[in-house]
């Protein structure tokens, strides 16, 4: 019974809030959880009450938006993305960044979560690019709107089971023990900044060669803010750029401009203009 009201709440709930209920779906139980803990420390009764006492308080619509941040991440989530991007994407980005004299390739992490995106990202380089690329630099900008998430990156000390996808190799050269967790080593992580943004409200200017926005927008948000975001992004890759999506996520048809490469993966190429 308490899922079901806790559906019904979120069904109504969601859309004010410029999200969608079928994103949430599979991970309503988490939020559910969230929005039942809220109901009690505000001394309401059940999830009806609070449902009445957001209509009463509509400055508590920011703290019910909080509630709804999924931060699911690990390192070399989706290993067939990264095999991509190490095999196909990043050398042909590589290459056209050598031909037009730069000397670094810059990306962006949009919803880094505790930053295992960004950081896998970098021993990606580090480990099977700058060999081959040893005058180019990789710059990453990883954003997210959870400042508590942002601090864990700050930290960059994780459990092994954050982990434990990360080819073996990386993984004992790029961490050290500390206390029961696996910190990365300083050096590993220069090159990426943390910057605590919305993207729906805002989105650092660029121009990125590169950007994951994976399991965020195309997953939460609706059709109207995914249409939005999907042009403001493609304003934010240069020519020939790449921009990586959820595997089970995809571009809104409204948006053009990119040319899906890589089978299944949800990674895009943005065209000539």
């Amino acid at each position: 019974m308490e899922d079901i009201r806790c559906i019904t709440f979120l069904r109504w709930a969601l859309p004010r809030l410029r999200l969608r209920w079928e994103g949430f779906r599979k991970v309503r139980r988490q939020v559910c959880k969230r929005v039942s803990h809220r109901a009690r420390s505000l001394g309401l009764a059940d999830i009806s009450e609070y449902q009445s006492y957001l209509e009463l308080h509509p400055e508590e619509w920011a703290h019910l938006d909080t509630l709804c941040w999924i931060p699911i991440s690990r390192f070399y989530r989706d290993r067939g993305t990264f095999e991509f991007l190490a095999a196909k994407a990043l050398p042909g980005i590589a290459e056209a960044a050598l031909a037009a004299g730069s000397t670094g390739i810059r990306a962006w992490s949009a919803g880094c979560c505790g930053g295992e995106e960004p950081y896998t990202l970098m021993l990606l380089w580090r480990f099977s690019l700058q060999p081959r690329f040893p005058n180019l630099e990789l710059q990453v900008l990883a954003t997210d709107a959870d400042g508590k998430q942002l601090e864990r990156a700050g930290a960059a000390c994780y459990s092994f089971s954050s982990l434990k996808e990360l080819p073996a190799v990386w993984r004992e050269k790029a961490f050290e023990k500390h206390e029961g967790n696996f910190c990365l080593r300083p050096e590993y992580r220069t090159g990426i900044r943390f910057q605590q943004q919305d993207i729906r409200l805002e989105m650092p200017d660029g121009p990125f060669e590169i950007i994951l926005c994976r399991n965020l927008a195309f997953t939460y948000f609706d059709d109207t803010l995914q249409a939005k975001i999907g042009q403001s992004l493609y304003e934010r890759i240069v020519a020939g750029g790449v921009l990586v999506l959820g595997r089970h996520e995809a571009l809104p048809a409204s948006v053009a401009g990119f040319n899906e490469i890589g089978h299944d993966l949800r990674i895009y190429r943005r065209r000539p203009e």
